[in-house]
């Protein structure tokens, strides 16, 4: 197949080879392996983790095609054209296309030239499509966002059971399943329904140390809106999340009057006015986006600063995956509940829509059977029919009664050529409503987890602990701690500092050491800073994660220097040398941290009885052996190797000019900042060079690096 290599390639190979990378994040290697060894497998992966990695690489690696399920059409292109642009045969397949692109794809795949293909899970709806899979040698089934498919899960797709009879049919193929959000309930669900077999099973983690999670109680709209202008105002990219339309357009409207720069997205709109929307945030044309929920699943814009909910989400699972699109670059943002109990009301009605009773689907159904032709055809729409049965106001409880009708196979939800609404056939006249396969005992408990899930969302807003421990217990996550930087923990610290053990203060030392590090001194000597405190907090604690090895901070000499504390106490600590004046943290769209004048003193050891606002619980780190401060080595600080700044704003623009001039929005797809800073400080001019590189694979180098040349050799010149 074009582009790929050769099967049996190691792991490490391909991922130098087509995505340019010499390190796997954390728990991906151990996935890979698991999948390449013909395991099951069922992946929790926090967003920005890098799941999408996880279904790719052994696609390359395996013999066969890799099919992958996604509810995302916008995702599946954006990947699709990654994935090709390195020179990997990949298509999708899905209702953007014609009838005749459809066949010719799926000739294709039939034939074996393609390596993955990308479809929407109503594909299965086809057994023409799925005779087709059958005559194909499938390697893997991957299944993304596979909450999807569990009704405890708060994204529950009713077409997502048709996986399971497909891959029934096609003799239980080697499967993956990927989600960023499972409770345990929800993980196991999703293994039943897919029928793992014996599945090896990762939770890499839930916590995201980089977010600041925040409850601002509001009693009016008024107090809503001030919060949404000092969000913006601080911090300018950002998701504002509204649980209705009509919150959207109010929203929207109040930003422009404030001449604020945005895109609306809720379902009332038509699908080519989403899709513009949705390019022109995701593209970087605006910075601010309002929607409703359906906006922003596998959204990939990297820099967004903010994601406020103007309205309290269903469930603690919404929630985290909606608020998991802030800060997905590793730099500091904010996630902000803008919390008031009336808001719970519309919740409520949307929670008593998600679950008809027994007797509604009942009276549904016969309904269908009493207004349905000779061949089972019904064109009545939910609303008419929610008419006839006089449900009262809330009718959505009418389309969960049809998707429900559906699921079991009691009707079938048909397209109707020149109307949006979907008809509806009657798969048996004969067949009462009484013989229907319902439980209504089921249907009872669905309500009760459902109800249980909103009041675990009211309890995290009025909950007095840490936001991010209150979420990861929530998960299942054993051994949480307070993560420092949400308001709660802000709030919890004491008021007057303390003063600090040996052990702590050689603590302090380190840390600072490690921002200085990553610093460099101005013209007039000064500390200036160039990462923000989660890059920097992650270097202290050893971690490998992409970011801190494409900029090569591996390397450092304080990389794992503080490896003995965890996030939640490095955070706090940083928080407390901030308010004593050691570091200070820039204002503007990437605040960055920087070592005062102060801060230098007590890094070499030159301020005595320094005090700290620090808990008492920063000293229950494992122990250790205590060193006094006064035989501590000698911290000498040496700036990081810099990168030429006005040269990378140059290549900068050059790539925003590559990217539209290629279709190749967003344009870190190009090369992502830390790619191009290494290309400042190292002026690499030829592919050799480049190949050498992070984030530069033999196929961008070819197809890629030429257009940034010019610009390097003029560097370089001017540098002789």
């Amino acid at each position: 197949m074009a582009g790929a290599g050769p099967v049996g390639s190691s792991p490490h190979a391909l991922l130098e080879q087509f995505f340019g990378h010499r390190e796997f994040l954390s728990a991906q290697e151990e996935v890979i392996t698991a999948i390449l060894s013909g395991r099951d497998t069922l992946v929790v992966m926090p967003t920005g983790g890098g799941k999408s990695l996880c279904y790719q690489l052994p696609a390359l690696a395996l013999d066969g095609l890799t099919i992958v399920v996604s509810p995302l059409i916008a995702l599946m292109k954006d990947q699709v054209d990654a994935l090709q642009a390195r020179g990997i045969s990949a298509e999708l397949i899905n209702s953007t296309l014609t009838p005749n692109e459809q066949s010719a794809r799926i000739r294709r795949m039939e034939a074996g030239e393609l390596k993955l293909v990308y479809v929407a899970p109503e594909r299965f709806r086809s057994q023409r499509f799925v005779e087709a899979l059958k005559r194909t040698r499938i390697a893997l089934f991957a299944v993304d966002e596979a909450h999807c498919i569990s009704q405890w899960g708060h994204d529950f797709r009713p077409d997502y059971f048709l996986l399971s009879h497909a891959l029934r049919k096609l003799g239980h193929p080697l499967t993956a399943a990927y989600t960023a959000t499972a409770t345990p309930e929800v993980r196991a669900d999703i293994a039943a329904r897919l029928a793992l077999r014996d599945p090896a099973e990762f939770v890499s983690g839930f916590a995201r140390p980089n977010l600041q999670f925040v409850v601002h109680h509001t009693p009016n709209e008024y107090e809503k809106s001030m919060a949404v202008r000092r969000l913006i105002d601080s911090h300018r990219t950002g998701l504002i999340y509204c649980s209705t339309r009509k919150h959207v357009e109010s929203v929207s409207a109040l930003l422009k009057e404030w001449k604020v720069g945005h895109v609306s997205y809720h379902g009332g709109m038509a699908d080519e006015a989403r899709d513009v929307a949705q390019e022109e945030f995701v593209s970087g044309k605006v910075d601010v986006a309002v929607a409703t929920n359906a906006f922003g699943m596998g959204i990939d814009r990297s820099d967004t600063r903010f994601v406020a909910h103007y309205d309290i989400p269903g469930s603690l699972e919404a929630y985290y995956q909606e608020a998991g699109r802030a800060g997905r670059d590793g730099e500091a943002a904010v996630c902000e509940l803008l919390f008031s109990p009336v808001d719970i009301r519309v919740q409520e009605f949307f929670l008593e829509g998600a679950n008809p009773s027994y007797t509604l689907i009942l009276g549904v159904y016969e309904m269908l059977r009493r207004s349905a032709g000779p061949d089972g055809m019904v064109l009545l729409t939910s609303k008419e029919i929610s008419e006839r049965l006089d449900v009262g106001k809330n009718d959505m409880a009418v389309n969960s009664a049809l998707s429900l009708l559906s699921r079991i196979g009691a009707i079938e939800r048909l397209d109707v050529p020149g109307q949006r609404s979907r008809g509806t056939r009657v798969v048996d006249l004969n067949q009462p409503a009484s013989r229907l396969e319902i439980d209504p005992q089921t249907l009872a408990d669905k309500e009760v987890r459902d109800r249980a899930k909103l009041r675990a969302m009211t309890r995290y807003a009025d909950s007095f602990s840490c936001r991010q421990k209150y979420i990861l217990e929530y998960f299942g996550e054993p051994n949480a701690q307070g993560c420092g930087t949400c308001d709660r923990c802000i709030a919890a610290e004491t008021s007057q500092g303390r003063a600090l053990s040996e052990e702590e203060f050689l603590d302090v030392r380190k840390a600072l050491s490690g921002v200085a590090r990553m610093c460099y001194r101005g013209t007039d000597g000064e500390w200036v800073g160039r990462f923000g405190k989660a890059r920097i907090v992650q270097t202290l604690l050893g971690k490998r994660s992409k970011v801190v090895v494409d900029a090569q901070h591996d390397q450092l000499s304080t990389f794992g220097i503080l490896k003995h504390l965890d996030n939640a106490r490095l955070n706090i600590l940083f928080r407390a040398l901030h308010e004593a004046g050691l570091v200070e943290v820039s204002t503007g769209q990437y605040p960055v941290l920087a070592l005062t004048e102060s801060g230098d003193k007590v890094m070499h050891g030159k301020s005595d009885n320094l005090r700290l606002v620090l808990p008492d619980t920063l000293t229950a780190a494992p122990p250790r052996k205590r060193q006094p401060a006064a035989k501590a080595p000698p911290l000498t600080i040496e700036a990081e190797p810099l990168y030429d700044v006005e040269l990378f704003e140059l290549l900068r623009a050059r790539r925003m000019e590559f990217a539209k001039e290629h279709n190749l929005m967003p344009v870190y797809r190009v090369f992502p900042d830390a790619t191009l800073k290494a290309f400042a400080r190292l002026l690499p001019t030829t592919e050799e060079a480049a190949v050498r590189i992070n984030g530069v694979s033999e196929s961008k180098a070819r197809e890629y690096f030429p257009a940034f040349l010019p610009i390097l050799l003029a560097a370089k010149k001017g540098g002789q």
